[in-house]
């Protein structure tokens, strides 16, 4: 009996989990607890959780065996094989590719370069939607001094926007001053009432009021960009240093590339047939 059970002991196949707790095995494949809790979603409460987990679990059995299948009816394929073969240089190349560009390429560029790129390819940033400069204040119709409202909106002078401030503080539903922030023209649209006309005229220096039957509304466009102007740096800023960024890490992988060819050039480690 002994005999038996040592023999039994000596037939069970080792498995190096490599400190990872296993929860199920399909076939000598092992789904982890560690690799299941990086996958549960933050948040979800206990009952969820376990639904979750139950679920992830199904799933990955499931997968496990349609694959174990398709290895059983698929037979061995050049053209696959070299499929996956492409595929996994790929992914060195680009693991490799983006662990150059970290180590030796740095990601910090300056204002000035982006601004530069920015003006010498300005045809590559257009509006796509309406933009404005302005501000913008809603009030009660039942407000007081309404008049002086009219008169202090359509100025953009200093003292003119300081009384409007004060103003909005006790009388204003709603103010914003975007003097200074080009916003789109849809969005502030939305803060007023739906019959607007959205196709008017908004060109620099147009103001105008509108009301329905609780508040009033002031508009005053300082700057207008229409669609298929030039676009403002501050809103192109992102994508244009993200292409500068691209344009540099492009030049230098392909100077890599460049050298080492050389250098194997040098060392005839190049044979051609």
């Amino acid at each position: 009996m002994t005999g038996t059970v040592l023999f039994c002991l000596a037939c069970t196949t080792f498995v190096d989990h490599k400190g990872k707790t296993p929860l199920v095995e399909v076939k000598g494949h092992f789904l982890y607890r560690e690799d299941l809790q990086a996958a549960l979603p933050l948040g979800l409460s206990a009952e969820d959780s376990l639904l979750f987990v139950e679920r992830y679990q199904r799933n990955w059995v499931e997968e496990q065996l349609f694959c174990d299948k398709a290895l059983e009816n698929i037979p061995d394929n050049e053209a696959l094989e070299q499929m996956v073969s492409t595929y996994r240089k790929t992914l060195i190349m680009h693991a490799y590719q983006q662990a150059l560009i970290s180590e030796k390429l740095s990601g910090d560029i300056t204002e000035a370069e982006i601004e530069t790129y920015y003006r010498q390819h300005a045809d590559q940033f257009k509006v796509d939607r309406p933009l404005i400069k302005g501000l913008f204040i809603k009030v009660p119709l039942e407000a007081p001094r309404l008049a002086d409202v009219r008169r202090w909106y359509r100025s953009d002078d200093h003292e003119a926007v300081e009384h409007l401030e004060k103003y909005s503080l006790r009388n204003a539903v709603k103010y914003e001053y975007f003097y200074d922030k080009w916003r789109p023209l849809s969005e502030v649209l939305e803060w007023m009432p739906a019959t607007t006309d959205s196709e008017r005229d908004w060109r620099k220096g147009w103001h105008g009021e509108v009301q329905d039957s609780a508040f009033c509304y002031f508009l005053h466009v300082t700057d207008y960009r229409a669609i298929g102007q030039e676009e403002p740096y501050e809103m192109a800023r992102s994508q244009a240093k993200d292409m500068l960024l691209n344009i540099r890490q492009t030049d230098y992988i392909r100077q890599v590339r460049e050298e080492l060819y050389r250098n194997a050039q040098e060392k005839n480690e190049i044979k051609y047939y």
